[in-house]
């Protein structure tokens, strides 16, 4: 299995542990710290995340050259509009699909896809391409949008359930963090990113990547 597969098991098992927590069943109904989501449906969306994945291993390789994974983020429409276009508007819908049964269920379903990457990933090297909302990608590649959206909604999901963010480890943060500092120069440019990591006194308001 290579570095980033093993990486990125590591985040999805973070993510089921996280869909288990009693305080996220417990706030369910309510709306989350995103807007237009409730706790259910930021739930659905953490744990799409993952089932991507097994959508991406169970359909053929693609044979078109990859994109680099500032090109991936550029041509994502989700990331150029806003919470109300339609892609948007699909991506809540699909979270509430996906939470229809309920925090358990939910769970559930996502721990069983884990298990069926754990045991399929190891087959699949790094520069098999894939596509995602007809983009192709390198597999690790795309493994570490997944993570960078694990680590994200994590985050997002446990504010809204009023716990402590899950800590994630290394090998996880570091490429997630690595993404969404490419991702941010790319939005901000170099020397706002620059400044707000070194100079305090001359950091911009912000440098979100997303």
């Amino acid at each position: 299995m290579t570095t980033m597969s093993r990486a990125y098991l590591r985040a999805a098992e973070a993510a089921v542990e996280l869909l288990r927590d009693p305080a996220v069943s417990a706030a369910w109904d309510k709306p989350s710290a995103l807007p237009e989501f409730s706790v259910r449906g930021l739930a659905g969306h953490l744990g799409s995340q993952v089932l991507h994945v097994t959508r991406m291993l169970a359909a053929e390789p693609v044979a078109e050259r990859p994109m680099s994974l500032t090109e991936f983020y550029g041509a994502a429409q989700a990331f150029h509009t806003g919470i109300d276009s339609d892609i948007n508007v699909r991506i809540r819908e699909m979270g509430e699909d996906l939470a229809v049964d309920g925090a358990p269920a939910l769970a559930a379903e996502v721990a069983a896809a884990v298990e069926e990457q754990r045991a399929a990933l190891p087959a699949e090297p790094d520069d098999r391409v894939v596509s995602f909302g007809q983009r192709p990608v390198r597999l690790a590649d795309y493994l570490v949008t997944r993570m960078m959206e694990i680590a994200v909604h994590s985050d997002d999901l446990a504010v809204s359930a009023g716990i402590e963010t899950p800590e994630l480890p290394h090998e996880v943060v570091e490429p997630v963090i690595g993404l969404l500092a490419e991702l941010a120069v790319v939005r901000h440019g170099q020397t706002p990113v620059l400044r707000a990591l070194s100079r305090a006194e001359r950091a911009p308001g912000t440098i979100a990547a997303i």
